[in-house]
């Protein structure tokens, strides 16, 4: 089988049967585009059924000299799931890369904002502005129902249910799931759409999309990146702030104030609970709290 045909039926098998994200999967496929780069360098012209363990070996080495450790551990997983499709499909019997170790990488968590800092990010937005409440919706929304930015530029109005106090968000694999959503939030909401949003000239088929630019088509996610850098320095915040750094606020909040693992999972679009477990970072305090709270041998 050639590498072209491969990564196509590749390709379709994430998509179709695996029902992954368009971002995954261009991540496997670059991923494979590595590998095909390292032996197209060395002059190896070789079929992917043809690959050896020793010649993943080298092409682990010959990267690991290039990238950092979490990005080596990305493309090494990348080309696993690769080769366990191959042999899926029959094409080969052993995954060349199965007895290669990934390397160890530490925890890398986000920053966390305290309600303060949200509040003052908030408040460094100019509201007189033409995106000014158009802003203070991407941020309320962020943090309140800790959306991932992809989430949050495909948001629809159709999807809003404010009677029901939910969104529709379409997550990871196009994977729905509601979530509750504050009477905070759906005021700012309300604020856009009625005293911004309305005023735009909308381009075709941005029509029922909530966030739009200043041109009337999809706010890229790119743009959402900025906005939060730009207000960040407004704000005087010294943190690195993203969109990941409101959601894990957003659940980091929630754990602390007694809300159970489960529940942000939920609410997180997580499929496994060892990654919402991963993410987030419970302070002492809370989990001395907790063992005093109903632990039986703290009563005396």
């Amino acid at each position: 089988m050639k590498w072209e045909k491969s990564i196509s039926d590749f390709r379709n098998y994430l998509k179709i049967e695996r029902n992954l994200s368009l971002n995954t999967i261009e991540s496997y496929l670059f991923d494979v585009k590595k590998l095909i780069n390292f032996l197209e360098l060395n002059k190896i012209k070789i079929n992917p059924d043809q690959l050896t363990e020793t010649l993943g070996k080298e092409f682990v080495y010959h990267i690991s000299k290039k990238i950092k450790s979490t990005t080596q551990a990305r493309i090494i997983s990348g080309l696993k799931r690769f080769y366990e499709y191959l042999i899926l499909e029959n094409i080969i019997e052993n995954n060349p890369f199965s007895n290669i170790e990934t390397p160890k990488i530490g925890s890398n968590l986000p920053s966390t904002l305290t309600i303060e800092e949200i509040d003052e990010i908030i408040s460094s937005v100019k509201l007189t502005s033409k995106t000014g409440k158009r802003n203070v919706a991407i941020v309320e929304l962020l943090y309140s129902c800790g959306l991932r930015v992809s989430e949050l530029i495909n948001l629809k109005i159709s999807d809003l249910f404010f009677s029901e106090s939910l969104i529709k968000v379409t997550g990871k694999g196009n994977k729905e799931r509601f979530v509750p959503i504050s009477t905070l939030a759906q005021f700012c909401i309300n604020n856009y759409i009625n005293d911004i949003r309305c005023f735009v000239k909308i381009k075709k088929k941005s029509e029922d999309t909530l966030f739009l630019n200043e041109r009337g088509s999809n706010i890229s996610r790119v743009m959402i990146f900025l906005i939060l850098k730009k207000l960040g320095v407004s704000a005087n915040i010294k943190k690195n702030i993203s969109p990941h750094t409101l959601r894990h606020s957003f659940a980091t909040h929630l754990i602390e104030n007694g809300a159970d693992l489960i529940t942000i999972q939920n609410m997180l679009g997580h499929e496994n609970i060892t990654t919402t477990e991963r993410y987030l970072h419970v302070s002492k305090k809370h989990l001395i709290d907790s063992m005093l709270k109903f632990h039986p041998r703290t009563k005396m």
